[in-house]
């Protein structure tokens, strides 16, 4: 039940501050400090981009998912899950004292879109106002999710050769995401960077913790945590 008690967490404390912003930013906020530079409006819209894009939301039921049953993958799923709340509370708070438009939507050839182009594209302007600009939350979110899959195949599958085959795609899929939010017209170039930087800067300070679980035993960090209080 861990992971399920996780996942209800992570709707309410990581899904509905983000939805929360973005809506009040759209229909109450002026843009105060706008990132837009000419280099933006020249990449090129790629309509399949749409599809890495919208693969983030598979980033968070595989995360649950790999999660090592044991005390200890569960410690670090908890330790993960805090990051994780910690840097959305900070990158909405940007969203609402520094809100910034992302208006870029009109490059967008909408007759050109396939059919399951077009369907991506209406669900992603339907559910996500064109808000919520840097850092930007798919960038921060996919990759310290990747990093923490990543940490649980290199230790616990090593051996296996599709797992590791699964962690190619993952990053390509990363990489290729990180591409998407320029050429779906989702984002600045601004909003990748200051993602990658916050991203990284979550990790490099989660993985301290991760590695201390690890030395310490999960019984002994979750007591000395007073998780057991």
């Amino acid at each position: 039940m861990f992971p399920l008690e996780v996942f209800v967490l992570g709707l309410l404390l990581i899904a509905v501050p983000y939805f929360s912003t973005n809506n009040i930013a759209s229909m109450y906020l002026d843009t105060v400090w706008n990132p837009e530079i000419e280099l933006d409006r020249e990449f090129p819209v790629v309509n399949w981009m749409i599809l890495p894009y919208a693969l983030l939301y598979m980033f968070y039921p595989a995360t649950l998912i790999l999660c090592p049953r044991d005390e200890r993958g569960h410690a670090e799923l908890a330790v993960g899950m805090q990051t994780m709340i910690v840097v959305t509370a900070f990158c909405c708070t940007i969203f609402l004292v520094l809100p910034a438009e992302i208006d870029l939507r009109d490059q967008i050839d909408w007759d050109s879109l396939s059919g399951w182009e077009l369907v991506l594209f209406e669900f992603i302007h339907f559910s996500d106002n064109p808000w919520n600009a840097w850092p930007s939350l798919h960038i921060v979110h996919s990759y310290f999710l990747a990093r923490l899959m990543t940490l649980w195949v290199s230790r616990e599958r090593k051996e296996s050769r599709a797992w590791q085959a699964f962690l190619i795609l993952l990053w390509v899929e990363w990489v290729l995401l990180c591409i998407s939010i320029l050429t779906t017209k989702q984002h600045y170039l601004f909003d990748l960077v200051t993602g990658i930087a916050v991203a990284q800067l979550a990790w490099v300070t989660t993985k301290r913790t991760l590695d201390e679980v690890g030395t310490t035993g999960a019984l002994a960090f979750a007591e000395a945590c007073g998780w057991n209080d």
